[in-house]
């Protein structure tokens, strides 16, 4: 781990907090959601409108921190807000309420995710990207592996008490916050900043390098058809399976993420970041498939098995990709404006999957998905691994 500085750490330690409070959550989300009221088609919604929140601000908070030369301030306010946003969900059940503390949440990340991911970029060369990522998150989906933990103790002892779960949410990711004041910026001349508008982010776009809008455009094409995670669960809750077999498989799920995230990311470094990501969406592929035909709880368990590798080969990895690819100084940009609009794919991808199930069903919803991703997975195999026109 020569490769992993005192600021990668930080960075992680601070997200594997903040995924703990988030996937304390995550699994129980669908099913407080269903106690208050909410419909399939209106959790679809819900995630649709949180997911495009985060996306229309990534790129432009993306932006603000490269034409700033800073990083800590977006990252720590970031992380702070969306702390803020977990007992919020615990206090009123309107549907308003609801839509604003989730949204709220979804604010956070896009205001840290660009800024947070060029200091990971600025800690590694291009040959260790792969590797730094990877171990981002690695530790960051420690987090979504140990959250659950809690969240199915907590709730073997009290049953469907969701509100004191979202209120137990909020220390970890005060802790989190705390572990912000350890990073600091590096010292920079100081930037006279020009004003910017909340679009300006678009402009990056007509300019950045080919094979950037090229790999952008495979990717988003996968989110489009790639809802949220919340479907999957849906889908175990749909097959008769109790609260707790929901979130053990989705603990299940983390774990092996969790697991795989490193090694996937040094191995990705060694082989090559295209070979891992395309295997990595196929895989997917096959994850989607059999959830559109299976209803065994044991090849349930192997499919979440698939999906913890699939995930451990493409996040960190794509990420890693993007960075190699475009200027040092742009990445913040480069990355807030590519999962800007990843975050506006979910959205519709959300509210499109939530439309199609409840007119068709589940396993034509995951069947689509599935075909998606094999084409996807052609296109992606099919460009280069670096920029030639990159400066």
């Amino acid at each position: 781990m020569k490769n992993i500085t005192r600021k990668v750490w930080i960075l992680s330690i601070v997200s594997l907090l903040t995924d703990i409070a988030s996937e304390m959550l995550y699994p129980v989300m669908p099913l407080y959601l269903k106690t208050i009221g909410f419909s399939v088609l209106l959790i679809g919604v819900l995630e649709g409108v949180a997911e495009a929140t985060a996306g229309l601000s990534k790129g432009y908070f993306g932006r603000l921190s490269d034409k700033s030369g800073q990083r800590v301030p977006f990252v720590r306010v970031g992380y702070s807000l969306s702390a803020v946003s977990k007992p919020m969900m615990a206090v009123l059940t309107y549907p308003w309420w609801i839509f604003l503390a989730r949204t709220l949440d979804r604010f956070g990340k896009g205001i840290r995710t660009g800024a947070r991911d060029a200091m990971l970029s600025d800690e590694a060369t291009p040959q260790t990207k792969g590797e730094v990522f990877g171990f981002h998150r690695s530790l960051d989906t420690l987090g979504a592996f140990l959250g659950p933990c809690i969240a199915l103790i907590f709730l073997y002892f009290h049953p469907e008490n969701y509100k004191t779960l979202f209120l137990l949410a909020f220390f970890p990711g005060v802790l989190a916050i705390a572990f912000t004041f350890l990073l600091k910026d590096k010292p920079i001349e100081q930037k006279k900043i020009s004003k910017s508008t909340f679009w300006e982010f678009l402009k990056y776009w007509k300019m950045s390098p080919k094979l950037y809008k090229k790999l952008s455009f495979g990717l988003l094409l996968f989110t489009l058809f790639n809802s949220s995670d919340v479907f999957l669960l849906l889908k175990l809750k749909q097959t008769g399976l109790a609260d707790t077999g929901i979130i053990g498989i989705y603990i299940f799920y983390n774990f092996i993420y969790a697991l795989f995230a490193y090694p996937f990311g040094k191995i990705a470094d060694k082989i090559g970041l295209k070979k891992v990501l395309v295997a990595g969406i196929l895989l997917f592929a096959i994850v989607y498939f059999g959830m559109a035909v299976n209803n065994n709880l044991f090849i349930f368990i192997i499919l979440f098995l698939v999906y913890g590798i699939y995930a451990a080969s493409t996040e960190g990895i794509s990420k890693a990709w993007i960075s190699n690819i475009v200027d040092r100084e742009d990445v913040a940009t480069a990355i807030g404006t590519f999962t800007g609009f990843q975050s506006i794919c979910t959205m519709l991808a959300s509210s499109i999957a939530g439309f199609v199930w409840y007119k068709c069903g589940s396993a034509t919803t995951f069947l689509l998905t599935s075909i998606v991703s094999i084409i996807v997975a052609m296109y992606v195999s099919t460009l280069p691994q670096s920029a030639t026109n990159k400066s």
